[in-house]
């Protein structure tokens, strides 16, 4: 595959990308880059941390880049999730690997890394240290947002260091490219301006666009960061966010209850649904009808659908039934592969903690 068409690939994950010139420089000089994400095993996983990431993975890896997922259970504990208890959290961890097995994750250029066994690296703790002295403590609380944290919120000195060991996993496990969402951003941009002065290099940053939550979104707050937490999917807000082995009974009933604005796009996550994981899993969408609203109709394109949508000739009610049948058909292999074995066990593990934010 030829440069241009590995940009276009990347472009497509990337709603903003720092920069495209060291990216596609970056492409011309290394034949496999690395790139890295990382979450916290804080609770089930919702669709965006599983189809939405899977998706994204593959396009990068299709493009040639190699991943690397940080299965970020010192993260977890650090930001208090599950109490602080770490068994549980490793159990969590555990559990997002087998969501990842079961939804057609290229797992074939995908490593899982532990960051119990990445901050045992050797000088993984001075890089830490190096960054929080380059870094001022008003700098680092601006990186909130990162833990699921608002800006105002009462952070415990665990959580301050959590941006610093964040940037420094980026280095230690040699990644080129920060692949997370939006909601990383302003770290994600702190270790472009510290790993210069550190003698590392400056990693090119692509931000995924943070799918919307079910509920309809608060607007009011003032500060963007605090603003982006209240819109997006949250396993803290159970119905505002559909679980990977959700049944088919809550997806329908989450789906149905769903803020879905007659006629507009914006802040509509019914339309995000279909842009961002229907269309990029079938090359259709087939909406059924009784022939009184117009019959049955089909979307070749989100763009088609979008422009119905707008033109009052698609209802709500309509969308969300066909996107209730899609999301249950993305979800079904999850479902399969948790009704068994150890996936179950495991499962039923994770279900039974009092999950938390």
């Amino acid at each position: 595959m030829d440069i241009e068409k590995r940009l276009e690939l990347i472009k497509q994950v990337g709603e903003e990308i720092v920069t495209i010139e060291e990216l596609k420089k970056l492409l011309e000089t290394k034949v496999h880059p690395i790139a890295y994400d990382g979450f916290e095993p804080s609770g089930r996983m919702h669709i965006a941390q599983g189809i939405l990431r899977t998706i994204n993975v593959n396009k990068m890896t299709k493009a040639g880049i190699k991943f690397k997922i940080l299965v970020a259970d010192w993260f977890a504990w650090m930001n208090n999730k599950m109490g602080g208890d770490l068994d549980k959290i490793n159990t969590i961890g555990e559990y997002f690997i087998e969501i990842w097995k079961a939804c057609g994750m290229d797992l074939d250029k995908v490593e899982f890394i532990w960051a119990r066994d990445l901050v045992r690296k050797e000088g993984h703790w001075k890089t830490t240290l190096d960054i929080a002295r380059n870094s001022t403590v008003n700098r680092i609380l601006r990186c909130s947002q990162i833990m699921g944290r608002k800006s105002s919120e009462n952070l415990s000195a665990a959580q301050i260091i959590y941006p610093c060991m964040q940037v420094a996993d980026l280095f230690h496990l040699e990644c080129d490219i920060a692949q997370l969402g939006m909601d990383q951003r302003k770290v994600n941009m702190l270790a472009r301006e510290v790993g210069p002065k550190l003698g590392f290099w400056k990693p090119v940053v692509v931000s995924h666009h943070m799918l919307l939550g079910l509920s309809k979104p608060i607007t009011n707050s003032k500060d963007p960061d605090d603003l982006l937490l209240d819109m997006k999917m949250s396993k803290s807000k159970p119905d505002s966010a559909i679980f990977m082995e959700d049944s088919a009974e809550e997806v329908k009933r989450k789906i149905n209850s769903a803020y879905c604005p007659e006629k507009q796009v914006e802040l509509n996550p019914i339309l995000e649904y279909c842009k961002y994981l229907i269309f990029e899993k079938f090359d259709k969408i087939s909406i059924k009808r009784d022939k009184k609203f117009g019959g049955d109709v089909v979307f070749s394109t989100y763009e088609e659908l979008e422009k119905a949508y707008v033109g009052g000739k698609l209802h709500p009610m309509d969308l969300k039934n066909a996107v209730i049948i899609y999301t249950n058909e993305m979800l079904k292999p999850i479902r399969e592969h948790f009704s068994k074995g150890n996936a179950k066990k495991l499962l039923e593990k994770v279900k039974s903690y009092n999950i938390t934010r």
